[in-house]
């Protein structure tokens, strides 16, 4: 299968295409899971497996030449990825984002930079370290947690609070602090090996810092600055496609409880699985509320694209649908894999099982910013007028 995937050698040009491809995929990543795993980051033959699949090159621009999928096309992309291995999508999910921190930078810095459509970027855009204002540029300083897929990425993101002459600076819209984003080679950062972790451990999350490092001014950008116009030049435009990550993981668990069921009976009463109540109502629910994330999911992005697409401003439900989405989708699909490990017993804890992982990929999942109860917080103050601890998760940057 591998060598099949690897001969094709034409560059994918459509959705289709890319979303095909990593439907190919799956039995590939999910025969390689335990290598991931092992690994602690992705090994670099699935680096370019899922590079010659086109998932890094998702938001290329067509102006560019590239694919543009939309949000709503990201996401299925990411969740058929996730059915073969977390880890795996968990990186695309992250290393496509590449296209789209170009939307704001200035056009030509953009076009030189990423010339290459299937660049990879990784790094936490939060600001955590320190870019002291110099001529040309700024001097950078700081550790930064949270590097997924740094270990095969080409460019690296570290977002900074702003200082000129020792002091805070203010942002353009006046706020104390300025939060910007920097970008640089991977080589420039020093990694750290950090990421020992109950689950994706194949992500490669590791931590980097960097001591006095020089970005040029046009090495930088700000969210509340974009460049380009439409859908993908928001803010929270990165965040959109990662639910498909806990909905993929999700899935590929009911589809695996379904397969182990047929033939298996209890063991106390002989009675096939098919014909158990416990059973049964354990996999409808799961299907029940797995559904109904996907839809409020799915639903949530494509009015979302819809209305931005024709440039009409986000009301506040509008703006808070798709976010309320995206923490259900974590939330079910942990809960979904927690009650299939319980319902599977015993095998579950054994290796062979892939329960196990993905119960302990989901768990870590579950404890991202973007889906503990801060987002919620945020979503309820913004429809009641409150201060949000979270607006970025809302697309809101000033």
């Amino acid at each position: 299968m591998t060598q099949t995937i690897r001969a094709t050698g034409t560059k994918p040009v459509t959705a289709d295409d890319i979303l095909s491809r990593a439907e190919a995929l799956v039995p590939v990543l999910r025969e390689r899971s335990d290598d991931i795993e092992k690994a602690r980051h992705l090994p670099a033959d699935v680096v370019e497996l899922l590079r010659g699949a086109g998932v890094f090159r998702m938001g290329v621009p067509r102006s560019w030449g590239g694919p543009q999928l939309d949000s709503v096309e990201q996401t299925q992309v990411i969740e058929t990825l996730a059915r073969g291995d977390a880890s795996a999508a968990w990186c695309s999910m992250i290393g496509m984002d590449t296209p789209l921190y170009a939307g704001f930078l200035d056009e030509s810095v953009a076009r030189t930079t990423f010339a290459d459509p299937d660049l990879i970027t990784a790094g936490l855009i939060l600001p955590v370290g320190r870019a002291e204002r110099v001529p040309g540029g700024f001097r950078v300083s700081g550790r930064w947690q949270f590097g997924s897929g740094i270990t095969h990425a080409d460019w690296v993101v570290a977002g900074c609070f702003v200082y000129e002459d020792g002091e805070p600076e203010r942002s353009p819209a006046g706020d104390p602090t300025h939060w910007r984003i920097m970008l640089a080679p991977r080589s420039e950062f020093e990694i750290l090996d950090t990421w020992y972790t109950t689950g994706l451990a194949g992500s490669g999350s590791r931590d980097y810092r960097a001591e006095n490092l020089f970005v040029p001014q046009e090495h930088s950008f700000s969210f509340a600055d974009p460049r380009r116009t439409g859908p993908l030049a928001t803010p929270e435009a990165i965040l959109r496609n990662m639910p498909g990550v806990p909905l993929g993981v999700a899935r590929a668990a009911l589809d695996h409880v379904r397969e182990l069921a047929d033939g298996r009976v209890e063991r106390a009463t002989r009675q096939p699985w098919a014909e158990t109540y416990r059973v049964q109502m354990t996999v409808a629910e799961a299907e029940m509320e797995l559904g109904a994330a996907r839809h409020a999911v799915y639903g949530s992005l494509r009015r979302q694209w819809d209305l931005l697409s024709a440039g009409a401003e986000l009301d506040e439900d509008d703006r808070v649908a798709t976010v309320l989405a995206r923490v259900n989708a974590f939330r079910v699909a942990r809960s979904i894999v927690s009650r299939l490990y319980e319902l599977v017993g015993t095998v579950a804890i054994y290796q062979p099982s892939p329960l196990d992982r993905w119960l302990r990929d989901l768990t870590t999942i579950r404890q991202h910013v973007i889906a503990q109860d801060q987002v919620l917080q945020s979503v309820g103050a913004h429809l009641l007028g409150g201060t949000p601890q979270n607006p970025f998760s809302l697309g809101i940057v000033n």
